[in-house]
C-alpha cells in the first residue's frame, strides 16, 4: 500500500468530508436575537412585527446574506413582561450567543431589556419601545430606530390649529411605563398650544368597565378625547364613548392600538372617524413603503402598519451595519451602528444625539390618520395626504 504524507491526507480527508455534505462548506450563520411579546396581550403587535422581521431576513438572505453568511432570527417571547424580557435577553446573549439584538416592543420590557445588552455590551437596535428614557441614558450599546413617545403628539398641533375649535382635552391612558410617559409629553404639549386638561385620567391596562372615567369625560365636555391605550383597551373606550354617548370634536388616539387592523375590527362602528398619531403609513414618500406593505400583505394575506414597518425597517438597518463592520465583534457592530446613514421602508435612519437622547434616531415627519369606512387613511399633514379629515366628530346620533 502507497503511504502518503501526513499534510496530503489530511487535505484528502477534509475534501471527502466536503464532497459527503454536498460539495460545499456552509459558513456559520450570523444569529440574531430579537425579543418580542409573542403571547399575551400585546401578542398582536408581535406577530405583525415577527413576520416584518422574517419577510426582511428572507430577502437579505435571498440577496447574498451577511458576507456569505446568512442571517439566522431567533426570537424569544417577552409575554410584555419586564422580567421575562430582562431573562429572554440574557439568554440570548449567554447560551445562544446572538451577534446583535433587536426588537422591544413596550416601554418597559425594553428598557429592561436594553439593561442587560449594555451591561454584557452587546448592541441592540430598538424596534418600538417609545418611552423617552430608554435613550437618555447614556447607553453606548443601545440604539432606536423609532421615534420616541414625545414626538407622537406633534402632527395632531398643526392639525388641531389648521381645524380650529379645540380649547380643552381629556387625556386617558394606561398605568404603564408608556402611558405614564406619553401622557407626560402630551399634556405639555397641549398646555403649549394653548389648550386646557380638563380631565386626565389613568387606568389599569385590560379593564373591562371605562364608564366610571368615560363619565367624568363626558361632564367635562372636553373638545378633545386623547387615548393612549393598546388594541384592546383601545376599543373597549371607543365602544364606550359610543354606548355613553360622549361627542367631541375629536376622538384621537396616540398610536399603539388604534392603528392595528384588529382596532378596527373590534370597535366596530365605534372606530369609524377615530385619529390616530401614527409615524408611518404606506403612502409615505420613502423608497420601499409601498412595497414592503404590498409584498406583507401578498404573504400574510393581512395588513400591517407602522409597528410592522419599524420591525422590517430595523432588520435592514441590522444587516447594513453587519454588512460595514469589520468583524462581528461587539465594538465593530456597535461602530457600524453609530455611522449609520440609510434609507429605509420606515423612512431615513440616521442616528444623534439631542436633548437628552443619544444614538436616536429622528424621522423627518409623523403623521395623522382617520378611520374613514373602514379604512385607515392619512389625513396628514397636507402634504402627505390622500384623504381629507373629517372635523367636527359628527355626534353620534348623526351619523349615517
Amino acid at each position: 500500500m502507497r503511504a502518503y504524507p501526513k499534510g496530503l491526507l489530511t487535505v484528502a480527508v477534509l475534501l471527502l468530508a466536503v464532497v459527503l455534505c454536498g460539495g460545499v462548506m456552509a459558513a456559520e450563520n450570523v444569529k440574531v436575537g430579537i425579543v418580542l411579546p409573542l403571547t399575551g396581550a400585546q401578542a398582536k403587535f408581535g406577530e405583525i412585527e415577527k413576520r416584518s422581521f422574517e419577510m426582511a431576513a428572507e430577502e437579505i438572505n435571498a440577496a447574498g446574506g451577511i458576507k456569505g453568511s446568512k442571517l439566522e432570527l431567533l426570537f424569544e417571547d417577552d409575554t410584555g413582561k419586564p422580567d421575562v424580557g430582562r431573562a429572554a435577553t440574557e439568554k440570548l446573549i449567554s447560551r445562544d450567543k446572538v451577534t446583535v439584538l433587536t426588537g422591544g416592543y413596550s416601554s418597559a420590557v425594553t428598557q429592561a431589556a436594553t439593561a442587560v445588552a449594555q451591561q454584557f455590551k452587546v448592541p441592540f437596535l430598538v424596534t418600538t419601545g417609545s418611552a423617552d428614557e430608554i435613550t437618555e441614558k447614556g447607553y453606548d450599546y443601545i440604539f432606536r430606530i423609532n421615534p420616541t413617545s414625545s414626538e407622537y403628539f406633534d402632527p395632531f398641533e398643526t392639525l388641531i390649529q389648521k381645524a380650529g375649535g379645540i380649547k380643552t382635552m381629556a387625556l386617558l391612558y394606561e398605568n404603564t411605563q408608556f402611558g405614564q410617559s406619553s401622557a407626560k409629553d402630551v399634556e405639555g404639549a397641549a398646555k403649549s398650544a394653548g389648550i386646557q386638561v380638563v380631565v386626565k385620567e389613568g387606568y389599569q391596562a385590560g379593564a373591562i368597565d371605562f364608564k366610571p372615567i368615560l363619565s367624568k369625560v363626558k361632564g367635562a365636555k372636553p373638545d378633545i378625547i386623547y387615548m393612549v391605550s393598546y388594541v384592546m383597551d383601545a376599543a373597549l373606550l371607543m365602544a364606550q364613548c359610543k354606548e355613553l354617548d360622549i361627542n367631541p370634536k375629536m376622538f384621537a388616539g396616540g398610536g399603539a392600538g388604534f392603528t392595528l387592523p384588529e382596532f378596527q375590527q373590534k370597535a366596530a362602528a365605534a372606530a369609524d372617524l377615530v385619529y390616530s398619531a401614527t409615524l408611518w403609513s404606506e403612502d409615505v414618500p420613502y423608497k420601499g413603503a409601498k412595497e414592503y406593505f404590498n409584498k406583507f400583505k401578498k404573504k400574510y394575506n393581512s395588513e400591517t402598519e407602522y409597528h410592522g414597518a419599524e420591525a422590517y425597517g430595523s432588520m435592514y438597518v441590522v444587516a447594513d451595519a453587519l454588512k460595514r463592520a469589520k468583524s462581528f465583534s461587539p465594538n465593530d457592530i456597535r461602530d457600524a451602528l453609530a455611522a449609520t446613514d440609510m434609507m429605509t421602508a420606515f423612512g431615513p435612519v440616521k442616528f444623534i444625539s439631542y436633548g437628552k437622547k443619544t444614538q436616536q434616531n429622528k424621522l423627518p415627519n409623523t403623521f395623522v390618520v382617520q378611520w374613514q369606512k373602514g379604512k385607515m387613511e392619512t389625513v396628514w399633514p397636507e402634504a402627505f395626504a390622500k384623504k381629507k379629515y373629517i372635523f367636527p366628530t359628527p355626534a353620534w346620533k348623526d351619523r349615517k
